[in-house]
């Protein structure tokens, strides 16, 4: 009962006029970064961290919350309409997303993306909000051996998204880890694949990676198109409200549901992101669906599952920053810079000592959600326009973009370079039908397992401990049935393509 007393009053006092409007000019702001491919929600807070020096705690981080929510939700409209993931999290969204706009289903696709977004956010709040502490203690227990778990779990989806040629996803698989391996060595600092170069030192960044990968690829693809007088004008069916059916909706909960715990769960262990939320609520949808061959091909369950999730890690990765004052990805690190601005300290003690700012968060988190609905439905005629613009004139303004973007990320021109590179992999993935999902889950994942495994072998002195650990233990034994049944699954489709052979030769 306090505590909806307490967060009643908090809505109360962030009703104020100025507030309302600081929070929605925020969410807007957040959205246009996130829709912009090369910047980012981690960016948007970095810079609106000084305009909050003059504004009371609870309004400055009122403030950020609302771009936080914004940056997270804008990515999917240019990875729907322009396969380019704005944000790291909305990477899936491209799968479906895209293939959804060709088919002339763009606004149908941004709508899906919108309101499961929205309710993604708000499950993550109401958990945020009432099971905080609880979860928190949850997550304590969660040593290197489980995230090792999780990790490696994570990783074995390739086998899934790879279904169909398990050869080519796994080979693409490999060459993202191999990228992934470029650097220093976690925890020893060993220098490997530098070849004597001090850029390589750091690695590959995670932004210029997909940037290049998703973005650069589409501009040499769609360039190539052009050159050979191939590119057609998008076709664009007209939509009413979102552009679904209750009843489509109806069918949709399930998936979202999964998907908002999967999101959840993932945003409260420190350091793993939406970006493998998504991932994973995107496999586990595909796994569970009754038409997996849809899927990649313009499937509106893709869409549902990687926007939910990716959403409801705002709320998870939110629990360990207040609870614990241990940010869970790099925007509440940000966040973590507004607290030390305004004199709070995040943990334990906030709730006893600011339980108003606190409070406070808690209640902006739903209103944000609530303008970000708002404005993303009240938008989505005028996305949809941008399928309009010529491509001779889009593409070189993307491609600045994607430049500045990457420079900004770390101000070094590597990362610049570095995108030409992905973008001519990219390219070449797509003119040998090689899968990119597996490269970019690879990528992704890949430094984790080795930072995991390596931390929980130095905690327990040999990898044998970690099977006394009876979660790691169900996430390590469920990867390896779901390899095996990827394998067997891809032999029985190549045996019985084999059959289908042999009967039509024999006719």
């Amino acid at each position: 009962m306090n505590a909806l007393a307490s967060l009643g009053g908090a809505f109360v006092s962030i009703c104020h006029p100025t507030s309302l409007l600081l929070m929605a000019a925020g969410v807007a702001v957040g959205i246009i970064f996130g829709s912009i491919p090369g910047l980012s929600a981690a960016m948007a807070v970095a810079l609106f961290l000084p305009l909050t020096f003059s504004m009371t705690p609870s309004m400055g981080m009122n403030l950020l919350v609302a771009v936080y929510i914004g940056g997270i939700s804008g990515g999917l409209i240019s990875a729907i309409l322009l396969n380019m993931p704005g944000t790291a999290s909305s990477i899936a969204t491209c799968f479906d997303g895209h293939p959804m706009a060709k088919n002339g289903e763009a606004g149908r696709a941004l709508g899906y993306g919108i309101v499961f977004s929205f309710l993604g956010s708000v499950f993550s709040f109401l958990v945020l909000t009432f099971c905080a502490p609880l979860l928190a203690d949850i997550a304590l227990k969660f040593t290197p051996a489980e995230n090792f778990g999780i990790s490696f779990f994570a990783l074995t989806m390739v086998a899934v998204l790879a279904s169909g040629s398990m050869v080519k996803g796994v080979l693409a698989g490999m060459l993202g880890l191999i990228f992934a391996l470029v650097g220093m060595a976690p925890i020893d600092g060993t220098p490997r694949f530098t070849f004597g170069s001090s850029s390589l030192m750091a690695g590959f960044d995670t932004l210029p990676t997909l940037i290049g990968i998703f973005a650069i690829s589409e501009i040499l693809i769609t360039a190539e198109s052009m050159g050979n007088g191939k590119v057609e004008a998008m076709k664009m069916k007209p939509i009413k409200g979102f552009g679904f059916t209750w009843k489509e909706f109806v069918y949709q909960i399930p998936n979202a549901i999964r998907s908002a715990l999967i999101g959840t769960g993932i945003g409260i262990l420190p350091g793993i992101g939406g970006s493998t939320s998504g991932m994973l609520s995107y496999v586990t949808a595909k796994n569970m669906s009754k038409h997996p061959d849809e899927f990649g091909k313009g499937c509106p369950d893709g869409i549902v599952a990687t926007e939910t999730a990716n959403n409801a890690t705002i709320g998870g990765a939110m629990i360990p920053l207040l609870v614990l004052g241990i940010p869970g990805d790099g925007v509440t690190a940000m966040m973590l810079g507004g607290f030390l601005i305004h004199g709070l300290s995040a943990g334990p003690l906030l709730f006893v000592k600011n339980a108003d700012v606190v409070y406070g968060i808690f209640a902006a988190c739903m209103l944000c959600s609530l303008f970000m609905l708002i404005i993303e439905f009240f938008g989505i005629k005028g996305f949809v326009q941008l399928l309009k613009i010529p491509k001779h004139i889009l593409m070189p303004l993307i491609l600045v973009l994607c430049c500045v973007g990457a420079y900004a990320t770390n101000n070094r021109i590597f990362d610049v370079q570095s995108i030409i590179l992905f973008g001519a992999v990219g390219y070449l993935y797509h003119k040998f039908k090689l899968p990119t999902t597996p490269f970019v889950l690879c990528f992704l994942i890949g430094e984790m397992v080795e930072i995991y495994l390596r931390r929980g072998i130095m905690q327990y002195k040999s990898f044998g401990a970690f099977f006394k650990r009876p979660i790691f233990d169900v996430f390590f034994f469920v990867a390896i049935a779901v390899v095996v049944w990827s394998i067997y699954k891809e032999w029985r489709m190549t045996r019985a393509r084999k059959m289908q052979h042999v009967l039509k030769r024999d006719k």
